[in-house]
């Protein structure tokens, strides 16, 4: 399945003239800690799977849905049997603000299974096995087919993740009004995510006391205020470092960062390997570039 593999980075080969590549996998190949800058959902069909993504391992049962987000190191072992793997680019696809928060929630993976998404499972399943039925057809129009699935699929992961967190409100009226405003202040942090952005400075902004901010933004995204503004400045840290004229240190304070020790150790907790690794598995030309002491 991996065909062009330099270190740890995988150039996904997409199919002519798209941004997909979906495989009905049934080979019994280990395939070795790597990442990829599409999105890849995985799903076994038959048999179970066994999986390593950032710090975590999992065997898939069947019809269980792993999503790894881009530029996350997963490691897929030998296993037998059968699953759905689709990878797609997302971003230059679906430019939308709501889709980096979702990408943000679940970061680095979300599983979904039956029990822990009651409510959307049974549809994301279907839809998995729509997109991959339409990849195999090629029937006109099949890409744009399987980008608004994909979207369905983001809008349904969005949606359950602040329904199924305690409740902002005890009325719909208000439930509504705390979504909107919690979608507001992402937006806000994307924004001005490489600025000196502080937790009062954002729970000042929203309208909230701190602590109140603070309980509510955890229930809305799952995670601390500090974990989500990392988790952006990193990101646009990933995108600049495919810059090969920018230093790392120009990177790193581009970025947000106020020192190079604090970049080089967030990069290593989110993505595993430091920013010059990272540049030299992104680069084709590995030798293109001054590498910097890290």
């Amino acid at each position: 399945m991996i065909e062009h593999l330099e270190g740890t980075h995988e150039t996904v080969n997409y199919r002519k003239n798209t941004n997909l590549r979906i495989y009905d996998n049934i080979q019994y190949e280990e395939y070795p800690m790597h990442w990829h800058s599409p999105i890849e959902i995985v799903m076994p069909v038959r048999q179970d799977y066994r999986v390593e993504y950032a710090d975590s391992a999992a065997t898939l049962q069947e019809g269980d849905i792993l999503m790894i987000c881009p530029g996350v190191l997963h490691h897929f072992y030998a296993c037998e049997g059968e699953r759905f793997i689709i990878q797609a680019e997302i971003t230059p696809v679906l430019h939308l603000r709501e889709l980096d928060s979702i990408l943000t929630m679940i970061q680095p993976a979300l599983l979904i299974t039956k029990d822990r998404f009651p409510d959307v499972y049974s549809r994301i399943r279907e839809l998995v096995v729509k997109i991959e039925q339409e990849y195999l057809k090629e029937d006109a129009f099949f890409e744009t087919s399987i980008y608004s699935m994909l979207a369905e699929i983001f809008v349904l992961i969005g949606r359950s993740r602040t329904q199924t967190t305690q409740r902002f409100a005890s009325d719909e009226v208000r439930q509504k009004k705390y979504v909107e405003k919690f979608m507001d202040v992402c937006s806000y942090i994307d924004e001005h995510c490489t600025e000196n952005l502080t937790l009062d400075d954002v729970a000042s902004y929203s309208g909230f006391s701190k602590y109140h901010f603070t309980r509510l933004f955890k229930q809305f995204t799952g995670s601390t205020f500090y974990k989500y503004l990392n988790q952006k400045r990193i990101t646009r840290a990933e995108r600049s470092l495919s810059d090969m004229s920018l230093s790392v240190t120009d990177v790193a304070m581009t970025s947000g960062f106020t020192s190079m020790s604090a970049f080089i150790r967030m990069f290593k907790i989110m993505k595993g390997c430091t920013p010059s690794e990272f540049r030299r598995m992104y680069s084709p030309h590995p030798g293109a570039y001054s590498s910097q002491p890290e």
